[in-house]
């Protein structure tokens, strides 16, 4: 695939994408009246996760966009930095929420796990604070990649593990099938973290880890925003 037709792919994705996950958040937020006391807070918790996350990824692939409408991405570094930066914190606190939803999907008390994954949110926010982020370049350096993307692998696997260990024990289907895109997610983003550099091409794969996002939304739109009325 030649530059300009990957350039091309990429920006009607990113539309896509970004036009996908406002109408599932709009629609989420329309249909709070469907959710049942029960769902209530944990719908309510994906909601705000949610629109989090698309605030994040407008500013992302948002940016993205603007930087190759402007010349390209290596003509709007800070353009591209600033939107990574973006969706660093708000896939942050996403997880922070996605735990809160486990620990309420599943009447826990704030223990030791809860905690550590807010801890590892908190340590990761501290990550990317200083300026050897450099945030304004396109490609970040791989240490401080490395360094700020562990604390969020260890929330994101952490949160599907128990998810997916209670779905197991309470025949919960939602938080199994949640869990497994979460899952899904990480496959696909392990590699580009590690290997981006080397491999440039392999940033293909953020494709299919924003597709797993897309159908964790569908998932939690489709199980409580839509019980009732159905």
């Amino acid at each position: 695939m030649n530059d300009t037709l990957l350039k091309w792919f990429e920006i009607s994705f990113d539309v896509l994408y970004l036009f996908t996950i406002w109408v599932i958040v709009i629609l989420m937020a329309r249909k709070q009246v469907h959710l049942t006391d029960r769902s209530s807070k944990v719908g309510k918790l994906f909601l705000a996760s949610f629109f989090l996350l698309a605030l994040g990824d407008t500013g992302h692939v948002g940016f993205r966009v603007l930087a190759y409408s402007l010349g390209g991405l290596a003509n709007n570094p800070a353009l591209v930095g600033l939107g990574a930066l973006a969706t660093a914190i708000t896939v942050t606190f996403f997880y922070m929420l996605v735990a809160e939803i486990w620990r309420l999907r599943f009447s826990h008390r704030r223990g030791i796990l809860w905690w550590v994954l807010m801890l590892f949110g908190v340590l990761r926010l501290a990550i990317m604070i200083p300026s050897g982020n450099m945030w304004s370049s396109v490609v970040p350096p791989y240490g401080w990649s490395l360094a700020r993307n562990i604390p969020l692998m260890v929330q994101g696997i952490g949160v599907a593990i128990l998810l997916l260990v209670d779905g197991i024990r309470h025949s919960d289907g939602f938080s199994k099938k949640v869990s497994i895109m979460i899952f899904l997610s990480y496959a696909c983003y392990t590699p580009v973290i590690l290997f981006i550099q080397r491999v440039p091409m392999l940033g293909m794969l953020m494709i299919p880890k924003t597709v797993a996002y897309v159908a964790i939304a569908v998932i939690a739109y489709r199980a409580l925003f839509r019980s009732k009325e159905k």
